[in-house]
């Protein structure tokens, strides 16, 4: 890497109306991943890295386009942007001359088709295809696949289209520039075109600390890891037999973010594996993955195949374990079924505590029906709030904004995170348990003054547990004079049992009660229903939960006035 006093240098938004926006946030890639990746980049890369540099305005420019479009493959005289300083033909003879860019010696059909309007390629093909029985006016998609039985794969240009006089040219490092966007973003998800820093401009970001003990990658081998899991996964959703990638996937690593990568890529793979009748490997790529939808999984594949006893034995196993709300659901009903199929003793399950409920018949404003419950329940001393998944959420995040955005190896990539990359990675909570506990000890004391100031002095920051557009001051100091603390402990802790699935199914309503001399009563929740709507499964397991820990929580039916029961 770099000298470290660049370390702690910040990027800044590109000016949004800088016409080379796009090429400021591709230097700001750059120089991040030199400055902090450095080390991973083999010697011709760096040298490569600073050849860009030292290419003019225009040709960076051109090249940056290029990058952010589909495709290596250009035509020349498409390459037309008039926010350039030097024309475009200049340009790419500079990116020529730089071996950025080269003429494409062969053109497959598909690129060619791709490249080429329907106007452009009739002329050339039009003799062939009346030859081959079809009139001279066949759609593009109908000719494309009548000439692919009949036409070799790729040739040159000109033997496709000899009136054409341009060329068409390859980009010749696409794969550096997706290495650097790897190693920038933490993932292959967010290409080019979807550039998240086009819109830094309207999103502010908390500061955290970069140091190589923190990066996610420690070795260009753990780079080139994901990038074979990339690969494998492309290949999965291009519909490649699963049998042909499980070879290829990577062995397990002891880099804890890059094994939770590989946990996801088998459970995708066993998936395809089923889909495509290899139930045999389904079942070993599932047994191979922790992920926690994979054992789920695994057990109705063994039911499907009639394989009972290795489900039950499974099934019993894992009953033991610790499991979150919607595993243990799944498991149960597994095991309901599996056991008559044994001849065992159908487990009992616990009784599913009903929830209370009352009726609101509604006159019918236009509004949504849970802001119709709000306005009906709505009292000046006994206020009710439309918060569903923001209250508690943005309470968690307050109470434990530095834990959330504390610079733990893998968590984050670049200075524009809204939360950390393995928020919902099933380590999330064990990588941060010490610091997660040292902020609910603070809700056995004065919490109150650390959730205030937090609120003030980060309003606007992201959070991925803070929507500042409905935490205002006024719903938090009613929160925190209503919720008891031990309320927000278990409710806190149930909610980090699993982020992914327990951030959403809260109820939509929350309605205070301030004058309420118990304090377990002084607020209670309210999920509203209206005319066809169904309770869901995460929303029933939250009132569930609130039943067992004496949370108030009440489900509302609504009906609208005059349109029947």
């Amino acid at each position: 890497m770099n000298t470290p006093d660049r370390q702690d240098l910040r990027p800044q938004a590109a000016d949004l109306t800088n016409p080379l926006y796009y090429l400021e946030n591709m230097e700001t890639v750059v120089n991040w991943v030199d400055d902090h990746h450095g080390d991973l980049l083999t010697v011709d890369e760096r040298r490569r890295l600073a050849d860009f540099r030292s290419l003019s305005v225009s040709a960076r420019a051109l090249l940056t386009r290029m990058i952010m479009r589909t495709g290596e493959l250009f035509r020349a005289d498409k390459l037309s942007y008039p926010e350039l300083p030097e024309l475009e033909s200049t340009a790419l003879a500079e990116l020529k001359t730089g071996e950025w860019v080269q003429t494409a010696d062969l053109i497959s059909l598909d690129d060619l088709f791709r490249l080429f309007t329907l106007a452009e390629l009739r002329p050339a093909f039009a003799d062939t295809l009346v030859g081959l029985g079809h009139p001279r006016s066949f759609p593009k998609a109908g000719m494309k696949a009548v000439l692919a039985d009949h036409l070799g794969d790729a040739v040159r240009l000109a033997d496709w289209l000899p009136a054409h006089q341009d060329t068409v040219v390859h980009l010749s490092h696409m794969s550096l520039f997706d290495r650097l966007r790897l190693m920038f973003f933490g993932n292959l998800r967010q290409s080019w075109p979807d550039f998240v820093l086009v819109e830094l401009g309207y999103q502010q970001y908390e500061e955290v600390s970069f140091t190589p003990e923190c990066r996610a990658f420690r070795h260009r081998e753990e780079v080139d890891c994901y990038l074979v899991m990339h690969q494998c996964r492309e290949q999965l959703d291009e519909g490649m037999l699963a049998s042909d990638v499980w070879p290829q996937v990577p062995a397990p690593t002891d880099n804890t973010w890059l094994a939770s990568r590989r946990e996801r890529l088998l459970l995708e793979l066993g998936r395809q594996a089923e889909r495509q009748g290899d139930r045999e490997l389904a079942l070993e790529v599932l047994a191979q993955s922790t992920h926690r939808e994979a054992r789920l999984k695994q057990l109705r594949l063994l039911e499907r195949m009639k394989r009972f006893g290795e489900a039950w034995a499974i099934a019993r196993d894992w009953h033991t374990m610790e499991l979150s709300d919607a595993e243990a659901q799944g498991l149960a009903r597994i095991l309901k079924r599996v056991a008559r199929k044994v001849g065992q003793p159908v487990p009992e399950l616990p009784a599913e505590p009903a929830p209370e409920e009352f009726l609101f018949t509604l006159p019918h404003t236009g509004v949504p029906v849970e802001v119709a419950v709000q306005q009906h329940l709505w009292q000046d001393h006994q206020p009710v709030f439309y918060v569903e998944n923001t209250l508690i959420n943005g309470l968690f995040g307050l109470l434990c904004w530095d834990v959330v955005f504390a610079p733990v190896p893998g968590a984050f990539f670049h200075p524009f995170h809204v939360g950390p990359a393995d928020l919902t990675r099933e380590d999330f909570v064990d990588r941060r348990r010490a610091s997660l506990e040292r902020c609910f000890e603070r809700l056995r004391g004065d919490y109150r003054p650390t959730i205030m100031a937090t609120f003030q002095r980060k309003q606007g920051l992201a959070n991925p547990f803070v929507n500042w557009l409905v935490i205002t001051e006024d719903l938090l100091e009613l929160a925190l004079d209503c919720i008891p603390a031990d309320h927000l402990e278990v409710l806190f802790r149930r909610l980090l049992h699993n982020l992914k699935e327990h951030r959403s199914g809260f109820p939509d309503l929350i309605r205070f009660l301030p004058e309420e001399t118990d304090p377990a009563r002084r607020y209670e929740m309210i999920e509203v229903k209206g005319p066809g709507d169904r309770m869901q499964d995460h929303q029933r397991r939250w009132l569930a939960f609130f039943h067992h820990q004496g949370i108030a929580a009440r489900v509302c039916y609504v009906r609208w006035q005059g349109e029947g029961t």
